[in-house]
């Protein structure tokens, strides 16, 4: 029998997030909470546990103590199988200085490949909603031939100029990679399609080490994964793009299959969570058959008190409806709605406090949130903003974590 190629995970997970403040004021962007119970890590975890990529470090750097310690309590492996999924804080090994970019971040922590000794090093991000089998992209990767693979994901052609964009010929060689492109290029097989770059990518371990010492050494760089190496790449004719509608995995439904959301701002983060609680949801938490894990708190169950209701919505346990009504709506662990108070289309983050005759609409509470009784948020957005609250652009109210919101 032949042995299987050895591997090594690389998440990159040291993002600050900016445009998804003010709920990464306090933590990392693959810290912030998603969908009740999870964080937005989760998602790339459970998709390498479900591939069955057991060696992974995550390499974290911005306020990164509440990621470091989800990682720790949640994510572990067997010792004895030699199986672990470890944070790694920036460590300066080479000099006073952080991580200047993805590619620094790896470059500075060689140590990791050189004591794992794979053969292929997979390099993904760490905040993206999706499903993937990874093993179906190294199995592609691996046939290939080639230095580097990357995932590419087809969005509408008159929408690709927001992204990074892959431009690939028939037989999957990338001849060009291209940063928001004016004139995206279309596909082969489908010319009103592109391919937008997921930042996701497998490497020969040889090949990728040789690319991060030439571009350590290149005083102009940007030191970037998308920005220098995978275009480093390119010019030697060593990368290919994974189709992403290639990738089956088990348990999907005709509406999630496919499903990629980058929630890098609130509007997108908002969105995301809306695609979650519709009838037939165009991402299903509830795929037994490629679980999304997190860490789980003992707590009762949810509790739906004097005709305290909910529809469309995803309420986690420990939550107590007391009289309010929630539509819509996704609510983490320890949520309280008090009677006659309404919740419709928000994010509740945890012990998320709602009183009575209080009205919350289109907005996240991030968590200790506290709205008192009779006050409103996301009903009027000039007086939100004279709170000091954010409003995104699609009108989504955020107030961050341990507000008091007092009636007017």
């Amino acid at each position: 029998m032949t042995s299987r190629p050895k591997v090594l995970s690389i998440v990159l997970a040291g993002g600050e997030g900016k445009r998804l403040m003010p709920l990464t004021l306090d933590r990392a962007k693959p810290a912030v909470p998603f969908g009740g119970t999870l964080r937005l890590i989760d998602f790339v975890l459970s998709n390498m546990v479900n591939s069955g990529l057991l060696q992974v470090a995550v390499l974290t750097q911005y306020k990164s103590h509440s990621l470091d310690r989800h990682i720790t309590l949640t994510w572990r492996m067997s010792q004895m199988l030699g199986n672990f999924i470890t944070p790694v804080p920036a460590q300066q090994r080479l000099g006073p200085h952080w991580y200047q970019g993805s590619a620094d971040a790896i470059y500075q922590s060689m140590n990791l490949i050189k004591d794992a000794k794979p053969d292929y090093v997979v390099v993904f991000g760490a905040d993206n909603i999706y499903r993937m089998d990874i093993r179906q992209m190294l199995d592609a990767h691996i046939d290939s031939g080639l230095g580097a693979t990357v995932a590419g994901i087809r969005v509408p052609r008159a929408e690709a100029s927001a992204f990074g964009i892959i431009d690939a010929g028939a037989d999957n060689k990338i001849h060009q990679f291209l940063e928001k492109p004016a004139d995206p290029p279309g596909l082969p097989d489908s010319p009103d399609e592109s391919y937008a770059s997921m930042g996701n990518y497998i490497f020969d371990k040889d090949a990728l080490v040789a690319a991060l010492e030439a571009d350590a050494a290149d005083e102009n760089a940007r030191h970037d994964m998308g920005g220098d190496i995978i275009p480093a790449f390119v010019s030697r004719g060593e990368a290919q793009v994974y189709d992403f509608t290639d990738n089956a995995v088990p348990g999907a439904t005709e509406e999630d299959r496919n499903y990629w959301r980058d929630v890098g701002t609130i509007d997108a983060f908002f969105d995301a969570h809306m695609d979650l609680v519709a009838v037939k949801p165009n991402f299903n938490l509830y795929n037994d058959d490629w679980p999304i894990f997190s860490f789980q708190r003992q707590l009762p169950g949810a509790k739906f008190t004097l005709r305290g209701t909910a529809e469309d919505s995803i309420v986690s346990a420990g939550c107590i409806i007391s009289g309010g009504d929630v539509d819509s709506s996704v609510l983490s662990p320890k949520v309280r709605v008090d009677k006659w108070a309404k919740v419709e289309q928000s994010i509740l983050m945890d012990n998320a406090q709602v009183g009575r005759n209080a009205v919350v609409r289109r907005a996240i509470l991030d968590k200790n949130v506290i709205i008192e009784r009779g006050a409103e948020v996301g009903v009027d957005h000039e007086a939100d903003r004279a709170r000091g609250f954010t409003v995104s652009a699609g009108g989504i109210t955020v107030v961050p974590k341990d507000f008091v919101v007092k009636a007017v």
